[in-house]
């Protein structure tokens, strides 16, 4: 990867690592599934801009008709689900125990393409990253924090939406030889919100929201989703899905700093542990890093 490839690795951490802090405050006056559609169709608009811009608003407009089919699945599997269950999770668990269970995320792309892709199967010592990374996730799971057991149905959930971003990115990539990034993203966020727009309106607040749950829902929408999104497709087009999941290093740490600067959310032992396992595991499982073996000797001349 060239130093402009990490660079936007590095930054889709960043902004991803936000997205728990923002999310974790904007649940305080919206209901997840407020929260989300807005989040989608907020993103959609501005996405929608960016379409017009380069192609003109009536070419942007039967572009993403045509994508229908793609927007529909994408935007469910990888923004409506896994969005609502992290936002759900959140409201009973912290922000940064959220960003370590979703670093999940590797692990499950590597469970899904042993039946769906070949290609990215895994084998030997990244087999062995996989289990290892599922005991990171059972570490998480088990731990009982404050919330008791809410919190427990709150990491699963979060777990779940990593199924679900997993299923996504395997999707997204196969998606691509059809449609363009840009296209894609900008369905997905439409009618991924569309779907989820019923269900908001059974949620909306019964009072007008905060300033900063406002901001945060904007921060999230404007960064953590339209921007990102881009980066996101730019990168599964040139690296797979498998690859990008290395986003995976950087985003709990960014999310754990976040969460312990500004929400003064505590850094715990076990979910500490469970980290460590779990990026082991994507360590193994990505073929990022290998056991050094030694080396075999020579026979004497």
């Amino acid at each position: 990867m060239r130093a402009a490839d990490w660079l936007m690795l590095t930054a889709l951490a960043a902004i991803w690592g936000a997205s728990y802090l923002f999310i974790k405050v904007g649940v305080r006056d919206f209901q997840p599934t407020v929260l989300i559609t807005l989040r989608l169709l907020i993103a959609a608009t501005l996405l929608i801009g960016f379409l017009a811009a380069r192609e003109g608003g009536r070419e942007a407009l039967v572009q993403i008709g045509r994508a229908w089919r793609e927007g529909v699945i994408f935007g469910v599997i990888n923004g409506a689900l896994p969005f609502t269950l992290i936002a759900w999770g959140e409201k009973h668990i912290d922000s940064g125990v959220a960003a370590i269970a979703n670093a999940s995320v590797p692990i499950f792309v590597a469970l899904l393409a042993i039946r769906f892709k070949r290609s990215e199967r895994s084998t030997g010592m990244r087999l062995v990253g996989i289990f290892v990374g599922l005991a990171g996730v059972g570490v998480i799971v088990g731990v009982h924090p404050e919330g008791g057991g809410w919190a427990v149905l709150g990491t699963l959930a979060v777990v779940l939406a990593s199924l679900s971003y997993a299923a996504g990115g395997l999707y997204g990539q196969h998606a691509l030889g059809r449609v363009r990034g840009p296209v894609v993203a900008t369905a997905s966020m439409l009618y991924g919100g569309l779907l989820l727009m019923p269900f908001a309106l059974l949620q909306l607040p019964a009072q007008a929201p905060g300033w900063k749950s406002v901001g945060s829902l904007l921060g999230l929408a404007v960064a953590g989703t339209a921007v990102a999104q881009l980066i996101l497709f730019r990168m599964l087009r040139l690296f797979g899905a498998a690859r990008l999941s290395l986003v995976t290093y950087l985003l709990p740490v960014t999310a754990l700093i976040y969460g312990a600067l500004i929400l003064d959310e505590p850094f715990r032992a076990p979910a500490l542990a469970g980290l460590v396992l779990i990026l082991a595991g994507v360590a193994l499982g990505s073929g990022a890093w290998r056991p050094l073996r030694r080396p075999a000797v020579e026979p004497a001349p």
